[in-house]
């Protein structure tokens, strides 16, 4: 999946320095959900800390039901987990963003960390220049994407990327520590039914109010979609801008 064009020497990667080396990490834990989760707060301390370059990963997930901080300090937390479980997906508590959001075999997770002096002063520039990456490599594939929050969509957030302002497509969080910071999304290429079926359960647990026809998919908006073709399509968007994008494996120090 990353021997193509667009993971050669020129990716951007946002907040990163032009043509500044970024690491690309495909590695997935299928077997280990909460390890995958564990592995991107490693990249991030070690990337502050000057251990790592800034890095990126770009991969898919079992089926996960990620929690956030807000959902795990809930008294409802614990119904909410298991409720996850009985829908079959794994439940973790997330790196970053707000609310309850998941992950399925169709859809792809987009992560990455760079190093800042003075992270939380561009928490909001690093958050609008990646969702208007995403929404334009979505456009090009033509889905009317747009950025922002859809009424009542689940896990809300001002730079949601949506379709046509009605369904929400992609999420993003970010987690600032000392000397850096790190962005998560979640993007759903397929099966938005699968997404609802597991969150209403989930939602009721928690007590959140939420609207399940939020909850949509690129492959609602264009009929087929492959992930492979929207991966092709997050890196085309990220490559225009010009910074270098090196396929890297993760070290054993990180692991």
């Amino acid at each position: 999946m990353c021997d193509n064009d667009h993971t050669r020497n020129k990716t951007l990667i946002p907040g990163a320095r032009q043509n500044e080396h970024v690491d690309l990490v495909r590695d997935s834990f299928h077997d280990r959900p909460a390890f995958g989760a564990a592995v991107s707060r490693a990249i991030l301390m070690r990337v502050a800390a000057g251990d790592l370059p800034p890095t990126a990963r770009l991969h898919r997930t079992p089926r996960i039901l990620a929690f956030g901080r807000q959902d795990a300090a809930s008294p409802r937390f614990g119904d909410a987990v298991r409720a996850s479980r009985a829908v079959g997906f794994e439940p973790i508590v997330r790196l970053a963003g707000g609310r309850a959001a998941l992950y399925h075999e169709g859809t792809i997770a987009l992560s990455r960390a760079i190093s800042d002096p003075r992270p939380a002063a561009g928490t909001h520039a690093r958050f609008e220049e990646l969702a208007g990456l995403i929404a334009g490599a979505l456009r090009r594939l033509g889905v009317d994407a747009r950025i922002g929050e859809v009424p009542r969509e689940y896990c809300p957030g001002a730079y949601s990327v949506n379709a046509r302002g009605r369904s929400k497509l992609v999420g993003i969080g970010q987690r600032i520590v000392s000397g850096g910071a790190h962005l998560g999304v979640v993007l759903v290429v397929r099966d938005s039914a699968l997404v609802r079926e597991a969150l209403i359960p989930v939602y009721d647990a928690l007590g959140l109010d939420w609207d399940p026809a939020t909850a949509g998919s690129v492959e609602d908006e264009l009929g087929d979609a492959d992930l492979a073709a929207v991966e092709d399509a997050l890196l085309g968007a990220l490559a225009d801008a010009g910074h270098e994008l090196h396929d890297a494996i993760l070290d054993p120090e990180t692991l």
